[in-house]
Formats: C-alpha cells, sequence, structure tokens
C-alpha cells in the first residue's frame, strides 16, 4: 500500500531525479491558496547549495545479460532521457570498451529519446526495447535492433502504455502488458485522475497481455492475448510457448491486486482462463494474502510464486510457493525461514535460484527439491548463498530481480551501497565468493571514482519484545565524535518493505541529505519490514503504531547508548506508511521535539472510505471498517490528537490515491485546533510518488528548515 512500484513508473521517476513544489497552508491562509514562493533565506541558499553537492554519478536502470554470455545491455539516465548501452563481454566478465554501442531507435545518434524496457531473444541475436522516438514524449513502441548498425524496427503501432516485454521460449513472439488509451501510469502510485462521471465504473483503464509477432516487417496493432474482464499484473511464458500463467484480479486494478488470482491460459483467442490458486479459498497461511512472481517450472507442469502479507504491488517479499499448474493445494517452500524471498528462477525441475532479503542484505541462493514438487513429502534443501550484499541489487525489472544466462551459469545485475555508487556485477554459482561486493565481478567501471557527499553509514541491531530489529545509522558528514548532534527518524514506506543499503542523492526526505546537513539519521526496519522471515512481516497486523513503534523508539535507545546525540534534538519522519507513523507517534510520546508526516493517514475509519486501494487493509486490520472499526481507530492518530504536542509539518499531493490528502487536511486542521505548530503543503498535479523535481527539493528543503527550527542547536 505505502512503497515503491517499479517498471515504467520508477522510471519515470528516475527520469524526474528527484521529486517537488507547491500550494502553501498555514495557519492564515486560506485552504486554496497559492502565494507567491518567499525570498530564499541564508539557511535556505546554504541548504540548497548542500543539495547540489549530493547529485553525484551516474544512475544505472535495467540491466539485461544475453542468454548466451556474450553481450549484456544496460539503460543509463542521461540529459533528461535515457541512452541503451550494448557490449560484448570479455572472457573475464568485463565489458570491452572497444566494442561497446549506443542501441537506440532514433536516426540519429544525439537524439535523447525515453527508451526502457530491455528483452533479449531466446538466440542471443535481437534486443527487443520500448522507445518513445517516434513520438518524443509521448508515445512509447515496442523496437527490435539486430545490433549490427542497421536501423531498429519498429513492431507497435500502439495507442497506451506497453509494459515488460518478454519473447516466448520459441523466440517467435513478443507478450508484454498493455493499457489500451492509458490516461496515466498503470498502478496506485501515479496520479489519480480527477474524480468525475460514474466513480469506479467511467474511464476505467484495464492492463492485459498483448503480443506480437517477432519477424514483423511493419508496426502491428498488439493483439490482446487475455481477456478484457481481467487486469494483468505479472506474467510468465509457458515452456512450449503456447501458455501464460499470471497474477490478476478483477478491474480496477490499483485496488485489487491483493485479491488477484492465479491463472493459466492458451494465449490462442478466446481461450478460457484457468483458476489455478485462489488464495482467498485456499486453507492455511497463504489464505487472504497475496502473491506475486509466478513463474513456470521447466516441464511446465508446476508453478512456482511469492505468497505473503504485501502491502504494495511491486514491493515483494513473503515466502516461496508451489503449486501444481492444474490447480490443487500450494506448497510453502520457506516456511518458518528467517528471511524475506521476492524474486525466483528456476534452473531445471529440481533446482530454484530465489532472491531474497536477509537481515540488511541481499542475497541469492539455491534451492534443491526432491521428490514430488508439490507434495508435503517432498524435501527441501538450501544451499549457501552465492552472494550476500550489504546493498540494493536488482537488473531493474522487479524487486530483486537478475539476469541470468540461458543456462544460468552468470548472473547480471546492478548494485550499490550507501559508500559505493551504482556499478554492474555478476556472480556465478558454484564459485567461492566472499560476502559484499568485493564478492562479486564488477562488469562496468561507469561511476569509477565517484565519492559519497554524506557521511558514513552502520547497520544496527537491537532487541524489543521478541523481535531483533535491523536498520541503518547515517553519521553526519565530518563527524567528530567530541561534539553532540541531532537525530532524525525516517520510517520507510510499506510496512511490508524495507530499508536496503543503497546510493543516494535527492529527494523528498533524502537522509543523505540530512546526513549532509550535520544530522544522525535513523532508518529503521520494525516489525512489519521484510528481511526477517514473514512471521517477523506479520506481527504487527491489527497493531498498527504499537509494536512497530516499540522497535523504532527501541531504535533510538539503541543509539543514543552508543553516539553522541543530543536526547532534545531529536526529529520524526517518514512517507506514506512512514507519514503515518510520523503522525501517530506524536500522539502517543513527546520523545520527538519536530516532525515532518509526508502522505500520511490520520483516521484509518474515514481512510477507509476515501483511498482508491481499500482491497490491502482487510489482511492487516482482520475485517472491513464497517465490520469492525474499533480495531481501526485504535491506530488513528486523530483519536489520540489530545495528546500531540510535537511540531508537525504535514506534506502531500493533491491527487494521491494511495494517502489521500483530505487526511493530511484532517491532521494539520486538528493539531492546529490545539494550538500546535503545524503547516500544511499540498502539493499540485502529485500523487503518492512525487514527480516534478522542484516539488521534490521544496519537501526537503521545507523539512530541514522545520527541524532547524523546532531542535536548534543549543537547546
Amino acid at each position: 500500500m505505502f512503497c515503491v512500484p517499479l517498471r515504467n513508473f520508477l522510471g519515470a521517476i528516475a527520469l524526474a531525479a528527484g521529486v517537488l513544489f507547491a500550494a502553501t497552508i498555514g495557519c492564515s491562509s486560506s485552504a486554496l491558496a497559492q502565494p507567491a514562493p518567499a525570498a530564499p533565506s541564508a539557511d535556505r541558499t546554504h541548504v540548497e547549495e548542500v543539495l547540489k553537492t549530493l547529485n553525484r554519478g551516474r544512475a544505472i536502470g535495467q540491466v539485461a545479460l544475453a542468454p548466451d554470455g556474450k553481450r549484456i545491455a544496460w539503460i543509463q539516465y542521461a540529459d533528461g532521457g535515457t541512452h541503451i548501452m550494448a557490449a560484448a563481454l570479455n572472457s573475464m566478465a568485463m565489458i570491452d570498451p572497444a566494442r561497446t554501442q549506443r542501441v537506440t531507435a532514433a536516426a540519429k545518434a544525439d537524439r535523447t529519446c525515453r527508451e526502457t524496457n530491455l528483452a533479449w531473444s531466446p538466440d542471443a541475436k535481437t534486443l527487443a526495447f520500448l522507445s518513445d522516438c517516434a513520438n518524443e514524449g509521448e508515445q512509447a513502441d515496442l523496437y527490435l535492433s539486430h545490433l549490427d548498425g542497421s536501423a531498429a524496427q519498429r513492431l507497435t503501432a500502439a495507442h497506451g502504455e506497453l509494459d515488460a516485454p518478454v519473447f516466448s521460449p520459441d523466440g517467435a513472439r513478443l507478450a508484454f502488458l498493455y493499457v489500451e488509451g492509458a490516461t496515466r501510469h498503470a498502478g496506485a502510485l501515479a496520479a489519480m485522475k480527477p474524480p468525475a462521471g460514474v466513480i469506479g465504473e467511467d474511464g476505467v483503464e484495464i492492463q492485459r497481455v498483448a503480443t506480437i509477432d517477432a519477424a514483423a516487417k511493419e508496426p502491428q496493432k498488439p493483439a490482446f492475448a487475455t481477456p478484457a474482464n481481467l487486469h494483468i499484473y505479472e506474467f510468465d511464458w509457458s515452456p512450449d510457448s503456447k501458455s501464460l500463467a499470471y497474477v490478476a484480479a478483477d478491474p480496477p486494478g490499483e485496488n485489487n491486486w491483493w485479491v488477484a488470482k492465479l491463472y493459466t491460459q492458451n494465449i490462442q483467442a478466446a481461450a478460457v482462463p484457468n483458476t489455478v490458486l485462489a488464495p482467498a479459498e485456499v486453507p492455511g497461511p497463504l489464505h487472504g494474502l497475496q502473491i506475486a512472481v509466478p513463474r513456470w517450472s521447466p516441464d511446465g507442469k508446476a508453478i512456482a510464486f511469492i505468497g505473503g502479507l504485501m502491502s504494495d504491488q511491486g514491493s515483494t517479499g513473503g515466502d516461496v510457493w508451489i503449486v501444481s499448474a492444474a490447480g490443487g493445494q500450494p506448497r510453502n517452500l520457506t516456511a518458518q525461514r528467517p528471511t524475506s524471498p521476492a524474486w525466483i528462477e528456476w534452473e531445471d525441475n529440481e533446482h530454484i535460484f530465489v532472491s531474497e532479503l536477509a537481515g540488511g542484505n541481499s542475497q541469492l541462493i539455491r534451492f534443491h527439491l526432491q521428490g514430488d514438487r508439490t507434495s508435503e513429502s517432498a524435501a527441501v534443501s538450501f544451499g549457501s548463498p552465492i552472494f550476500s550484499i550489504p546493498g540494493s541489487v536488482g537488473d531493474g525489472r522487479m524487486e530483486l530481480s537478475l539476469s541470468p544466462t540461458a543456462d544460468h551459469s552468470l548472473f547480471a545485475f546492478h548494485a550499490s551501497t550507501f559508500e559505493r555508487p551504482p556499478e554492474i556485477y555478476a556472480a556465478k554459482p558454484g564459485r567461492v565468493m566472499s560476502s559484499g561486493l568485493d564478492g562479486v565481478m564488477r562488469v562496468s567501471d561507469i561511476n569509477a571514482g565517484v565519492q559519497p557527499a554524506w557521511g558514513k553509514t552502520v547497520s544496527l541491531s537491537w532487541r524489543t519484545d521478541t523481535f531483533r530489529s535491523q536498520g541503518w545509522l547515517w553519521l553526519p558528514k565530518d563527524y567528530d565524535a567530541a561534539k553532540k548532534y541531532p537525530l532524525i527518524v525516517e520510517v520507510h514506506g510499506g510496512p511490508a518493505g524495507a530499508v536496503v543499503a543503497h546510493w543516494s542523492g535527492l529527494g523528498a526526505l533524502s537522509p543523505a541529505a540530512f546526513s549532509a546537513l550535520g544530522y544522525f539519521v535513523l532508518e529503521p526496519n520494525p516489525r512489519g519490514s521484510f528481511g526477517q522471515g514473514e512471521a517477523f512481516t506479520q506481527a504487527n497486523r491489527k497493531d498498527f503504531g504499537y509494536g512497530d513503534l516499540r522497535d523504532i523508539l527501541g531504535g533510538v535507545d539503541a543509539v543514543l547508548a552508543k553516539y553522541p546525540v543530543d536526547p532534545n534534538r531529536v526529529g520524526l519522519t517518514g512517507w506514506s506508511y512512514g507519514g503515518f507513523m510520523t503522525m501517530f507517534a506524536v500522539t502517543q510520546t513527546n520523545r520527538f521535539k519536530a516532525a515532518v508526516a509526508g502522505a500520511g493517514i490520520s483516521d484509518w475509519q474515514s481512510y477507509y472510505g476515501q483511498n482508491s486501494i481499500d482491497q490491502w487493509m482487510t489482511p492487516y486490520f482482520g475485517a472491513s471498517v464497517y465490520d469492525d472499526p474499533a480495531v481501526y481507530a485504535k491506530s488513528s492518530a486523530i483519536d489520540f490528537i489530545k495528546q500531540a504536542h510535537t511540531p508537525t509539518l504535514v506534506v502531500v499531493g493533491d491527487r494521491d490515491g494511495e494517502c489521500p490528502a483530505p487526511q493530511s487536511f484532517e491532521f494539520w486542521h486538528a493539531l492546529r485546533a490545539q494550538h500546535v505548530p503545524t503547516q500544511l503543503v499540498v502539493y499540485p498535479n502529485e500523487g503518492h510518488g512525487f514527480v516534478d523535481p522542484a516539488h521534490s527539493r521544496d519537501v526537503l528543503v521545507r523539512a530541514v528548515d522545520w527541524f532547524d527550527r523546532y531542535m536548534p542547536a543549543g537547546q
């Protein structure tokens, strides 16, 4: 519900490279007032000068390793657009600079278009990708390059949004997600359309799987392979190229992912989908939970997937499950494993590669299945990690996804940590590797010599109740142990998500910026987060704001015990679920002297009827608000507002469907009525994930000003 889905929308945010601007609402201003921005103060000017130093290095988008392992392609963000690069790999699996080329649909190589979504053909001879070069800034189409210097072939004449192209195993066709006539990015993060007409019925946009002939000589209209009454989220080709497995639900798509089912279907026109699994109907621990990443076994007899309590489509974690392709009772392969698998890839019918979060590390492991794979009698063994990296890992398609060769002898991905900028890496199963980035093979030198502009970071762990939480502590830049510093606690979205170490920079609430400006920053992963198994992720069900807040406060105590933090200068912030935790925490404790709540939730009861994604709530609260209003009231900040005394800045986008602006209005209004210092800033034409860089920068500058004002030095 409150995290970050991937693919096109994330790409749009990356292109925006930051996020912010505003209509300001304070105690004396009208709710509709949009005053001219004030002249920058000396402090604001200083903050903006510091922020200019943070954009260091080149961002790397998707990484795609050719099936034969001889070439690699990747996306670089540049000049307001993207460049697709392709290169040969030498015998050491390193990029050969002499055999590197830009791949583009542009007639002239000096043009900058938005080119994304790479897909190699099974024979490794061609590379498919999406490009808007024919309609710059507007319609993207699917292209095919032979990487021989000839012009890329345009395959589609689309009208709408395309995403996630994948070749069929036989190479004859490409399948992709397609929203015909799309007016916005699919998913709940994008700004919602202004309400008009018959709500929930008019203008509903449905994402389906469409296909195209990979040998097309002229652009073709995409041919739909799935029915018009199902919204498809993720899919996989069957090994024989005749069918699809997909996760889908009734429209509207942004709301119903939480009740999606697993289907298989022949791609022939008018074929009827076969329901393989309906989580709402199965008994056991998967009942009523979410499913993602369907992957067909090589023999076509079983489908593996990720199942668990997930608060957002695209932010994947849970257990690895397997079910017969014909349907039946699913089997949990990772019950009680203290990690959060997010991505899977079959090696053969008895082995599965699994990418997972383990504490603060991203790691790849290999499962061995023996016996009847879908039977409880089958044995499952887990190998040692192929790699375990205290940083972010992925190939840019899905959460923790990697790009393998056809024989799975090599996996490629981009990775970074708080101290090391993004580069492309490769790992070889079976090779003895040490932990960390030094234990895998660095393939690129895209950001050679780039150093962070913020302070060092350390991983912390602490125990609260029966749980041990992990988190990351940013030290202030130029840290001096003899000085006292302020601390900002930043709570992640989700709650089913996690802070993973990654190269940072700008953003609406950037911990790197806070560190560069002289703050300690604690990013905790409290109960409800990924990384420590499904029991830990589910530990805040029907308990929002209680056990998770104890974990967060335990993290503050752990920092105070080890580092020179002024206990009278501790602030709190967060976006989405972190925004809710900020709103709720200031009604439960006075430990925080200032707070900044981004896109939060103040009243779960009213929120239930306001948001566009209410289906996520029943798995967390156990019932609808109409059946059990008390469990929603228990965690509503508004019900405890008389206890709030912390000065709180509130920010939100005016078209946020996940955490609607009225929730922020309600909290700001209540604080103002209690004479608590507060300010509300509403950003026009923004959804849950901001896309305007001016708006993101404005949020960050305002947040720093707010913390400086209410946590001044020498307090």
